[in-house]
């Protein structure tokens, strides 16, 4: 009998649900010896603005007994809470899950236009990991004004999460050591001038001893979004504090030609939320001119993610289908989605990837 895992599928606002439907087909199509149970909520901006709520207990509670959580895009500008800031359930997600390992994969395609010349830049593959539920973001929804003079965040760094967090980082480094990768973490902060980040490196090196057959070093995160401008390709594993992270993998994304082009995954130790790192971008919404490829990659780091987890190899194999197919399709030179310039909408990526999983 084949093992089936419940899906939470939040497809969201703006060009969410666009991305969400060809990933959904796209799922059922590699879906070999295992089961997907797909099942699809309503929560996000838009939901908010009908009912009040963001994201609705009943679907907390579903996301918290499902497998993993397939998430499209959420938060629309023009609809926020009454202090200014955007609707935004995944982060609520994030906090209520304890994903505190934000995993942003770097890989370029060839056939992707991208930024920097180099022939090593269309090889890319390294691999940001972001803490997801305290430094700078800790302070999100507190309100510490005084008058109309000074309003404060409180950066958070705790040891618990630090420690899980780059335990993380280094058995990360150490699959992909076993792939031929470097097997190197670097450690992202600003531990010259923040307390914080300097607690944030010690604690770094203390859980490096640990992986004494992986490399460990740390650089100011200035100088990583100088080398990622310059040199990406001398990077393994990054894992940095959460607005440090939140900049940078947009950074990444830009390495890999977009944000169409970047998946991410939110890891905790029993739940996690696959997600692209686009936005809901309501400029675009409804004219079906989104590129999905985000969204298909995240869907795949889903199933390697349930397939380590459960020891499925069935799983790994069918991402590893989705990640083939599209570079396929990129690699044959006769698709251009829009965000590059080109004519390919969502239907037209959708389309090519599934002639090339039918064919594979």
């Amino acid at each position: 009998m084949k093992k089936r895992f419940e899906i939470a599928v939040l497809p969201g606002d703006g060009i969410g649900p666009e991305v969400m439907a060809p990933t959904l087909d796209i799922l059922r199509l590699v879906c070999s010896g295992f089961e997907l149970g797909l099942t699809s909520f309503d929560a996000g901006a838009g939901h908010y603005e009908r009912t009040g709520e963001s994201i609705p207990d009943s679907v907390l509670d579903a996301a918290r007994r499902s497998d993993a959580i397939l998430l499209g895009a959420m938060g629309l500008p023009h609809i926020r809470y009454e202090n200014g800031t955007e609707i935004a359930p995944q982060l609520e997600l994030r906090e209520l899950l304890h994903l505190y390992a934000g995993v942003r994969p770097i890989q370029t395609f060839e056939g992707v236009p991208l930024p920097l010349a180099s022939p090593k830049a269309s090889k890319l593959d390294l691999v940001l990991v972001r803490e997801s539920t305290e430094g700078l973001f800790a302070s999100r929804g507190s309100q510490d004004i005084d008058g109309d003079e000074v309003a404060r965040d409180t950066m958070v760094v705790s040891r618990p999460t630090c420690e899980k967090l780059f335990d993380f980082a280094f058995e990360l480094a150490r699959q992909r050591k076993s792939r031929g990768l470097a097997g190197r973490v670097t450690c992202v902060d600003k531990a010259n001038v923040l307390t914080s980040m300097a607690f944030f490196r010690r604690i770094f090196y203390e859980r490096a001893e640990r992986y004494p057959d992986i490399t460990a070093d740390c650089c100011y995160v200035d100088a990583v979004a100088l080398k990622l401008v310059k040199q990406p390709w001398e990077f393994d594993v990054l894992v940095t504090e959460n607005m440090f992270g939140d900049i940078l993998s947009d950074m990444g994304a830009g390495l890999m030609g977009g944000l169409g082009m970047a998946p991410s995954a939110d890891i905790g130790s029993e739940h996690a939320v696959f997600q692209p790192c686009h936005g809901s971008a309501p400029d675009i919404a409804g004219q079906g001119k989104a590129n999905p490829v985000a969204t298909f990659l995240s869907a795949a780091l889903m199933l390697e993610w349930l397939g380590e987890k459960h020891q499925l190899p069935a799983m790994n194999h069918a991402a590893d289908r989705i990640r083939t197919a599209i570079r396929a399709v990129f690699l044959r030179g006769d698709l251009l989605p829009f965000e590059f310039g080109g004519q390919a909408g969502t239907s037209e990526v959708a389309h090519a990837v599934a002639r090339e999983l039918d064919g594979s």
